[in-house]
């Protein structure tokens, strides 16, 4: 059973996430000031260490993008510091959450996690005060440890940290580019939203492998398929998982389908978020999966989550921050779930790092391996805007010539040689993350109208995935469904506007002429209740990369109508309104053009089982 913070400790995390953001990014400022990392030259009574940590920091404020005077020699650091901060702040609070959740075995286990904490990153050697570090410290405490255990706490925790940058951005009316778009286009996604999307995507799976089931309801048919608590993991109750019932055999099925073209294990799910921010969705899918490999393979819980996290989750983010508050998030329910253990690297990249110099220097660091150059050099090429396009690069097509040899000899250089080295080694997971083609695609897409997109991100959206083109959220919507395998499901959370709008028109028709919608959920506007101000009209869909068929039926309901408490209401409707086919939800919106598409949708209760 999922726990969420309150609304008062929801506040109270919000309000101390300001401050200390405030806070600590004056102190990281004071501190790099010291260390002259801003000034042309080292001062002259700094000793040795002082010296190499200046010239390590201001690497790797180049790395982030911080500009250097090529006149002056001077160097803003304002990139260097919002890292800093986020890194010393963050540090503090990941052991918070170890010790109140009884797992801090030693003072240094937040910064030992694998892919946390990047080893050796100079920003954490960075000194702060005495003063600060009390000051900071005295902050945290305010804070009561029920902020610590609910399992969204860490999603809000970076949401509430990203609130000034938001609103400064969108104060500014400029366009959003890479320094802007992780701000404004990251949206905390509701726990019943992840809820419905796993129960009828992964249950209905398995359902689907257990059924058709012999019920006198709906009710009944859900606990059929229910998992009872095993090996200290809870149980399973699928309480999201709708059914629809044949009426001539009056069995019932998943009312999204069984998802037939997925794999038959569970072991051979690979299950993707390619937008994860903090990690939210795959917080909620381990336990699932964890359960259900046990269940299958009879393992330990223990054996089970190691399993998962090195075999069956896959994760990618553009904003280097949140793949190590994703990557703690993850670690942390997974000892919640089965005990302290050693935990695999997870399967984790950035999508938005890009190479930091000219592609001369970059290419120079290959040395003389023809190979490893080329290799180098499209890697170069492929990730150069990676910090406005993140994991909307595909390239499956261009992948090739770089391969681990290629950054080994990488890795031994100094000084810039060295930091770029490193992020060579990022890129190249992330290529191959992006390459992939998995099982299950979910993910909350960001928002973000055309018009205030950038250039870069316009020109390449409209290269690439021009049929969704009038959003960042249906350009992401064509990504995921390329992401999939054959057989493979996307489960979103978008924005609802492509079902009817008729800028989206062609993009309806190539969703429907060369894959399989297995449900369409219009929940509209105020669905993100606890996030004021969002004018976002919300939907979420289920489409498999299945070539249709004439007897396609699609699962559809329109929340819409419900009243009073949006995400109250949402969530008991999505558990109990009755899920039916609705023959004319994309004949009407297609219009004439329909007749090409070939499909005959038939009523969900008739036509399966």
């Amino acid at each position: 059973m999922s726990t969420s913070l309150s609304k008062l400790h929801r506040k109270l995390l919000e309000r101390t996430t300001a401050g200390a953001r405030s806070l600590t990014e004056s102190a990281c400022k004071a501190a790099l000031e010291s260390l002259a990392v801003h000034e042309r030259k080292a001062r002259a009574h700094m000793d040795r260490e002082q010296r190499a940590l200046r010239a390590r920091l201001r690497t790797r404020g180049r790395a982030l993008g911080d500009a250097r005077d090529a006149r002056t020699g001077a160097m803003d650091v304002r990139y260097l510091v919002e890292l800093a901060a986020y890194e010393h702040w963050h540090r503090l609070l990941f052991t918070r959450f170890l010790a109140e959740n009884n797992l801090l075995t030693t003072e240094e286990a937040s910064v030992a996690l694998p892919g946390v904490f990047r080893t050796g990153d100079p920003v954490l050697d960075l000194p702060l005060t005495t003063s600060d570090q009390v000051e900071l410290r005295e902050l945290l405490g305010t804070l009561p440890p029920e902020c610590f255990r609910a399992d969204d706490a860490l999603g809000w925790a970076y949401q509430f940290w990203q609130s000034k940058r938001k609103e400064e951005v969108n104060r500014s009316g400029k366009k959003i580019g890479a320094s802007e778009l992780s701000p404004v286009t990251q949206l905390f996604t509701e726990d019943y939203m992840m809820e419905f999307l796993l129960h009828n995507t992964l249950g209905a799976w398995w359902a689907g492998k257990l059924g058709p089931f012999q019920a006198s309801d709906e009710a009944e048919a859900r606990a059929l398929a229910a998992l009872a608590p095993r090996d200290g993991v809870a149980g399973i109750s699928w309480s999201y998982l709708r059914f629809v019932q044949n009426e001539t055999t009056k069995t019932w099925l998943p009312a999204a389908g069984t998802f037939d073209g997925w794999p038959r294990a569970a072991s051979e799910i690979r299950l993707l978020d390619p937008c994860m921010g903090s990690g939210h969705f795959l917080v909620f899918a381990l336990p699932l999966l964890v359960r259900l490999r046990m269940e299958e393979e009879g393992i330990s819980a223990q054996a089970a989550v190691v399993f998962v996290l090195r075999e069956n989750m896959f994760w990618l983010e553009f904003d280097e921050r949140c793949t190590q508050i994703a990557a703690f998030n993850v670690a942390l329910t997974a000892w919640k779930l089965a005990g302290y253990q050693a935990l695999p690297r997870p399967n984790l990249a950035c999508s938005g790092l890009a190479p930091s110099a000219t592609e001369a220097e970059w290419v120079a660091l290959a040395g003389d391996g023809g190979a490893t150059k080329a290799g180098i050099a499209n890697l170069y090429r492929m990730f150069k805007d990676a910090p406005v396009l993140g994991s909307l690069i595909n390239p499956r097509a261009e992948i090739g010539g770089l391969h681990e040899a290629g950054y080994q000899k990488l890795a031994r250089s100094e000084g810039d040689g060295a930091e770029l080295a490193f992020v060579a080694q990022g890129l190249t997971r992330a290529a191959e993350l992006l390459a992939g083609q998995y099982t299950l695609v979910i993910t909350n897409v960001p928002f973000l109208r055309r018009g205030s997109q950038c250039d870069e991100l316009r020109a390449y959206i409209d290269e690439l995935y021009c049929e969704g083109r009038a959003d960042l959220a249906t350009a992401f919507l064509q990504r995921c469904i390329a992401f999939l395998a054959a057989g493979g499901t996307s489960a979103l959370v978008s924005q609802q506007h492509f079902l009817y709008l008729s800028s989206y028109k062609d993009l309806r028709v190539s969703i429907l002429s060369r894959n399989t919608v297995n449900l369409v959920v219009r929940l509209g506007p105020g669905a993100f209740e606890t996030i004021s101000g969002e004018n976002v009209s919300v939907a979420l869909t289920c489409i498999s990369r299945i070539e249709p068929t004439s007897d396609m039926a699609i699962a559809y309901a329109d929340a819409q109508s419900a009243k009073g408490s949006r995400s109250k209401n949402l969530e008991d409707w999505l558990r109990d309104e009755l899920f039916e086919q609705h023959a004319t939800l994309f004949q009407d919106l297609v219009g004439r053009r329909w007749n090409d598409v070939h499909l005959t949708l038939a009523r969900k209760r008739s036509s399966r089982g």
